[in-house]
């Protein structure tokens, strides 16, 4: 049987943990060789072994240079991109009040700043056809304490596909933008603080407010990024696709 992406050159950023390495691996699993980039070594090192068919480099999708040397290198060795997720990112919890400039910085150079030029960097390499999927956040379409400036990058990010697929009409790229809910990541239980029991708390309350009851997986967010990857979805372009429980139509 054919698997949906094989020989497929799929670019993942941020994808050595949580929903970036799922989907990886998913890619993988699909016939893909997957370039997998995050910022600390040693957990890309060991994703890189978990995927199997993949290349890890580290960067920070917010550095340009580290950016220009991803393509560089992604250039010189596969010459093409069909595939590209880009999903580093993060954010923290701030209210209105204490919110600094250097979390504004972070957030927003991770989110917005790297998205941004992630996209525009690997636009020579992207394949006619190719699809791009963009990590968005329910957080974007309400609201909750102390999150603004999160969900306000995540808002941008959205927005983002709305005008892309305008620029880039005639070359036959489609780009997505994929929306977890609450999903059981590391970057959730940082949030959540070291403690084993505040961080069962907080999924708990989370899980009370998704019609579904419960959080969800990586691996249900990945195979939905398997779905927008693939020809499955070739007439599908500029959406927001929801993975979440139901959280965001509530």
């Amino acid at each position: 049987m054919s698997r949906k992406l094989d020989g497929k050159i799929a670019v993942v950023t941020g994808g050595s943990t949580g929903i970036g390495l799922a989907t990886a691996k998913r890619f993988a699993s699909e016939g893909a060789h997957v370039i997998v980039t995050g910022r600390r070594q040693a957990e890309l090192d060991a994703a890189t072994s978990e995927i199997g068919n993949a290349t890890g480099i580290r960067i920070d999708s917010s550095n340009m240079a580290e950016l220009d040397a991803l393509f560089d290198r992604v250039k010189s060795e596969k010459g093409r991109i069909d595939v590209l997720f880009v999903n580093a990112g993060g954010g923290s919890l701030l209210p209105l009040g204490n919110i600094t400039e250097e979390q504004y910085d972070d957030t927003f150079g991770r989110n917005v700043k790297g998205v941004l030029f992630t996209v525009q960097k690997a636009l020579p390499l992207l394949a006619d056809g190719a699809s791009v999927i963009l990590t968005g956040s329910t957080a974007a379409s309400g609201g909750a304490k102390a999150f603004s400036v999160y969900a306000a990058s995540k808002a941008a990010v959205r927005s983002f596909a709305r005008n892309w697929i305008l620029d880039l009409e005639g070359r036959g790229i489609r780009i997505n933008t994929l929306s977890p809910g609450p999903t059981k990541t590391p970057g959730l239980f940082n949030l959540a603080g070291p403690d084993a029991e505040r961080q069962q708390g907080v999924l708990d309350a989370l899980a009370s407010r998704i019609p579904m009851g419960r959080v969800g997986d990586p691996d249900e967010v990945a195979k939905a990024a398997v779905f927008l990857a693939s020809d499955d979805s070739s007439f599908v372009n500029g959406i927001e696709l929801f993975v979440d429980g139901g959280k965001a139509q509530i």
